[in-house]
């Protein structure tokens, strides 16, 4: 048998072998599953792990481990009737009825009496002399006070000459022109004593009230004009308020306030409020009770006065309070364990360290008071 047919009839049966492996076998779809309408979408991640994170609302998520480090504390919103404010910017000013100033009575030399100028913060008592002022004049004023100071020399020694005349004549004079010379001489007397002590003498500076020296402007040798303000004289322990109502109706009804600066708080005495206008602004005086040594004059304070009417709303610390781009204020509230919200409230002052929330706020919900300006950071 020829070779070619076996070869011929083996290549037919691995062809038939391929075509039966090509043939499609049965589809097994996996237990439990639907493909019908394409793969399950994954699950929503929960909200875990240690980071506060922001969420797409505006609210933050505050983990409890990071509450305890950024030391988050919050309370309970309470309504009630309060005392309803006035709050004022102002600045801290002598007591009017305890300091004072020496200003120079004419145009003169600063001389140094006694132990030298006084310095500042040194403490004088009243009546204390703290400098000397020589008047100067220009040289022809002076040289007219020269030439009176002669002529009235010349006239004072013929009135001495003349009444010892008279004496001599005793009983040929008659007495009322003999008393007429002598008062004559008087006056003539006094008058060149009078511009003789104006040409040498100097002018005692004296302190006119107790305190501390809390300014001076001269040094020795310096000219000064008439009227110049050479000392100024405060008394540590009592300073005075001037705050500004630019509203005479926000003066009605007011009384004690607390000056708040940088250092805290402190009790101010209400004195009474102006009667005119002064830069479209009423000033208000308030007495510093006590705690005046941690105050300076001139340091901006502000003022916040009680008046008699009440406002509903709920006491938190003014530190809880946050300002918005637009100046709106805003407290944090926490709405879950973990979950806390910014929300837009209307306040009014209270005492300087509380405010009052009127409006934005619920009964009962929990107002963050101390780390409120953390979560504003958390992005």
């Amino acid at each position: 048998m020829s070779p070619v047919p076996k070869i011929a009839g083996r290549l037919l049966g691995l062809c038939a072998s391929g075509l039966l492996l090509l043939q499609p076998g049965p589809l097994f779809a996996h237990g439990g599953e639907d493909h019908e309408h394409g793969p399950e979408p994954a699950a929503k991640p929960a909200l875990q792990g240690g980071a506060p994170k922001r969420l797409a609302d505006g609210s933050v998520f505050v983990p409890k481990p990071a509450q305890h480090r950024l030391g988050l504390r919050t309370l309970p919103a309470s309504f009630a009737d309060l005392v309803e404010s006035r709050e004022f910017n102002g600045r801290v000013i002598p007591d009017p009825a305890a300091s004072g100033r020496v200003q120079a009575g004419q145009a003169g030399r600063v001389q140094v009496a006694g132990g030298g100028l006084p310095s500042l913060g040194q403490r004088v008592a009243k009546g204390q002399l703290l400098a000397r002022l020589r008047p100067v004049a220009a040289s022809l004023e002076r040289g007219g006070q020269q030439a009176l100071l002669a002529e009235l020399e010349a006239q004072t020694a013929l009135a001495e000459r003349k009444l010892a005349r008279y004496a001599e004549l005793e009983g040929a004079i008659p007495a009322k022109e003999v008393e007429a010379t002598r008062i004559e001489l008087a006056a003539l007397r006094q008058r060149r004593a009078a511009i003789g002590a104006g040409l040498d003498a100097s002018e005692a500076l004296l302190a006119p009230v107790a305190g501390v020296i809390s300014a001076a402007h001269v040094v020795p040798g310096q000219v000064v004009e008439a009227r110049e303000i050479l000392f100024e004289i405060v008394d540590p322990e009592r300073l005075a308020v001037e705050a500004l109502a630019y509203d005479p109706a926000q003066a009605l009804g007011l009384r004690d306030a607390r000056l708040v600066h940088a250092g805290g708080a402190l009790p101010l005495q209400f004195i009474g409020a102006g009667r005119q206008m002064r830069e479209q602004a009423l000033p208000l005086l308030f007495r510093v009770r006590s705690g005046a040594a941690a105050l300076a004059a001139g340091m901006p304070v502000r003022v916040v006065a009680a008046t008699a009417s009440r406002v509903r709303g709920a006491a938190v610390p003014a530190a809880a309070v946050q300002r918005g781009a637009g100046g709106e204020a805003t407290l944090w509230v926490k709405l879950g364990p973990e979950h806390f919200a910014q929300r837009q409230v209307e306040v009014r002052p209270l005492d300087g360290e509380r405010v009052a929330v009127t409006a934005g706020l619920q009964e009962g919900e929990r107002v963050v008071i101390v780390g409120a300006s953390l979560l504003g950071q958390v992005r």
